[in-house]
């Protein structure tokens, strides 16, 4: 296996991190709370740090992702006086947060990244064989990888999540897909429930999204055109000033079966052109008028929209261009922590607030109270504690004192726990709902026994195959990733002069196609592999792998990431650890063997090896215009032994999409946590709207259903709030700026 050192790069970025070199994987000692740049966010359009204004609402919303804050949002839009709750301040105009090439680094802020430790397996022996197990060292410190050193207690698996104001739509890769059609009628056939069929529910993406990009002719009226969501795609003159990263993006394109030969010779033109013209496109990017030719044929390539309604979208073998969630002028990332500030800061023509939305920041909930006095419990409003980095997976939050001012807020309508995958249950459970054993193993008082939360566990799989090319990629040549004054391509991206692809490097993630297609062991013939990539480092997550990923010093990485959607394995669990609502819960996998029989285990990682294979032959077909690709991870003896190869996927493979640890279910499902209307069941005014309520993990990427989810709950509470129940009119987003 190829060794590799991170020490120049580390350095680079992170002055006090060690790192050596290792033949076993990552080798990294860095300091808890990283050093950082100290640049100010770009803009005083913030919502002020406040814990709640009042001590009632009509809807209390407890977390402020891609389902709480759409959510609030609306209920305020509705009329309604809706509190939105969140544990971390408003960041939304952090550099990193809006330039959709930082988004690794900004999973890495200390204000912002609630770094969790996961584990993959309850069995130590095979956690153990992770080449990215992080520690805590005897001096305090993170180290990553397989030769901790001695004293130093494992921690888990580092599993980055956003701390703060629009959840983790502020920190992904703003990739922003459709599920499958599957994905929604498997609701729809287990609850009974119509609403949730794949048609219906496409009207929550129309509803959500405004789109900014080219479409097909006649597909306009499939998409949204005034949601709060603006959604767009990468200038292709981006990556085609780099003809290196050009020559990638065609091998992969002939490796997945797509001709490629017109932007072959278009790549070939151009090298003629540059070189006749004495422009160095070795070590520098080509001039954007030279890359017309590349731009007309990548676009013939990538003309299928992956988020069409075509009744074969699920199943045709695509190769297509990635909708995100960012503007098509600035390339900044759009979220629904842009929806409620608009919303939160609206006013009326006469100065006055124009809705009843309040946001608390630097308030973590505690509990959720309960009216038992009825026939069934009832929310009533919920406890919280005020004060900043007092959720300890904050690295800056202290873990021998207990701080915060504590509150209560009543809800006289109903309580919204919409806090993810790991907070929802965590929170259920520390307010004595959830599985009684466990409750009581903690003397927690059961409010009503329910099994299933906390249960259901699910992620994808991930894993990459990473290669080294003998020369620099010239796109990311002269980008300093923040890492000192003076970027030249922050200053790109930000003069307001700069129009589309002149806008540079920043004003793309980096992703210019993904691959979707169909493994040999999908059960219903829909995608269950993609492969995307992009030029820099990234084999999991560690403390410290925003750093490597994208660095000043090395620039001539490539990754490709190998995600395997529509997981068999829902074995997975969130326990807790304490009865501290400061602490963090114990969060556990199962994946691969340890979850599922043999025989659904061994699908899964078919699957993967299949496209780690396809991965690795699109290094294979790269012409020959500026030297080949040196494969390194997974080493040569993995890549050639299918057991060797199976077994790194094992030990290897990663998530980041964390999903249904209280899922939607059968009224006769005893494990079943939510009704089809998000209503917790055994509860009255108590829902959860998130991640947590998916049945199984939806698509490919969980953002946008996420978001499609917070608009059925927000029909779906408006309804039962009706006279009679009745059904309400779907509305239209107004756009706010």
């Amino acid at each position: 296996m190829k060794s590799f050192s991170y020490l120049a790069l580390l350095s680079a970025i992170a002055p006090c991190a060690l790192a050596g070199s290792g033949v076993d994987g990552v080798d990294v000692l860095i300091d808890i709370i990283q050093p950082q740049n100290s640049y100010p966010q770009t803009s005083d359009k913030l919502v002020p740090i406040a814990k709640p204004a009042k001590d009632e609402y009509e809807y209390v919303i407890i977390g402020s992702g891609p389902g709480g804050a759409p959510l609030a949002a609306n209920l305020a839009i509705a009329g309604h006086s809706v509190l939105l709750i969140d544990a971390g301040g408003d960041y939304g105009h952090l550099r990193e947060r809006e330039s959709p090439a930082l988004a690794n680094p900004s999973s890495e802020r200390n204000e912002v990244s609630w770094g969790f430790f996961t584990h993959h397996y309850e069995n130590k022996e095979l956690e153990l064989k992770d080449r990215k197990l992080t520690w805590l060292t005897p001096d305090g410190k993170f180290y990553s990888g397989v030769n901790p050193p001695e004293g130093s207690e494992v921690l888990g698996n580092f599993y980055p999540r956003y701390g703060g104001l629009g959840g983790c739509a502020e920190h992904n890769a703003l990739v922003a897909l459709l599920p499958s059609k599957n994905d929604w009628d498997h609701i729809k056939n287990v609850t009974g429930d119509a609403s949730w069929d794949n048609t219906a529910m496409r009207k929550y993406f129309k509803k959500v999204e405004t789109v900014q990009y080219p479409l097909p002719e006649g597909t306009e009226d499939s998409h949204g055109h005034d949601g709060y969501l603006k959604m767009s795609i990468n200038p292709a003159g981006i990556p085609a000033q780099d003809i290196k990263l050009m020559s990638v993006f065609a091998g992969a394109a002939k490796a997945f079966g797509v001709d490629n030969s017109e932007i072959t010779a278009a790549i070939n033109d151009a090298v003629a052109l540059a070189q006749e013209n004495s422009v160095d496109y070795e070590t520098g990017l080509l001039p954007l008028n030279m890359t017309t030719g590349m731009t007309d044929a990548m676009a013939k390539m990538l003309v299928w929209d992956i988020n069409n309604d075509d009744p074969d979208r699920d199943t045709k073998r695509a190769f297509a261009r990635l909708p995100q969630h960012m503007d098509s002028t600035n390339y900044r990332r759009s979220t629904p922590r842009d929806y409620v500030y608009d919303i939160a800061t609206a006013k009326t023509s006469n100065g006055t607030r124009k809705y009843k939305l309040d946001v608390a920041l630097h308030t973590l909930a505690t509990k959720v109270l309960f009216d038992t006095t009825g026939r069934k419990p009832k929310a009533v409003g919920v406890d919280y504690l005020f004060g900043e980095s007092l959720y300890r997976a904050d690295p800056r939050a202290n873990h021998t004192e207990d701080g915060g001012e504590p509150g209560t807020v009543r809800a006289t309508k109903e309580v919204i726990v919409a806090g993810g995958a790991f907070n929802s249950p965590q929170l259920l459970k520390l307010s004595g709902v959830g599985p009684r054993e466990e409750l009581e193993s903690f003397d927690i008082p059961v409010v009503l026994d329910l099994p299933g939360v906390g249960e259901n566990l699910q992620d994808r799989l991930e894993t990459s195959v990473n290669a080294e090319f003998p020369t620099n990629f010239t796109r990311i040549l002269a980008c300093y990733y923040l890492a000192a004054d003076g970027d030249p391509c922050w200053a790109q991206y930000v003069d307001p002069e700069n129009k589309d692809a002149a806008k540079g490097t920043y004003a793309s993630n980096g992703v210019v196609m993904g691959s979707f297609f169909t493994s040999s062991f999908s059960e219903d013939g829909e995608h269950d592999l993609w492969i995307g990539g992009f030029p820099a480092l990234f084999n999991g997550f560690y403390p410290g792998y925003s750093s490597n990923a994208a660095t000043v010093a090395n620039k001539n990485w490539w990754s490709w990431l190998v995600l395997k959607a529509h997981t068999r394995n829902n074995a997975g669990t969130v326990k807790l650890a304490t009865t501290n609502p400061r602490d963090t819960p114990i969060i556990t996998f199962h994946n691969a063997y340890e979850g599922q029989t043999k025989e659904e285990a061994d699908k899964d990682v078919g699957a993967l090896r299949e496209g780690m294979r396809m991965a690795v032959s699109f290094f294979e077909n790269i012409p020959a215009i500026d030297g080949a690709a040196s494969v390194f991870w997974p080493p040569k003896e993995v890549r050639d032994d299918e057991a060797a190869l199976d077994d790194w996927i094992v030990e290897e493979a990663w998530g980041h999409h964390a999903s249904c640890s209280n899922k939607i279910g059968a009224d006769d499902d005893k494990m079943a946590v939510l009704d089809s209307k998000f209503r917790v069941r055994g509860i009255d005014r108590l829902r959860v709207v998130d991640a947590s309520a998916f049945p199984k993990i939806p698509g490919v990427f969980p953002v946008l259903p996420i978001m499609m989810m917070a608009e059925k709950a927000t029909e779906d509470i408006l309804a039962t709030r009706k006279p009679g129940g009745g059904s309400c009119k779907p509305r239209k987003h107004k756009q706010h700026n």
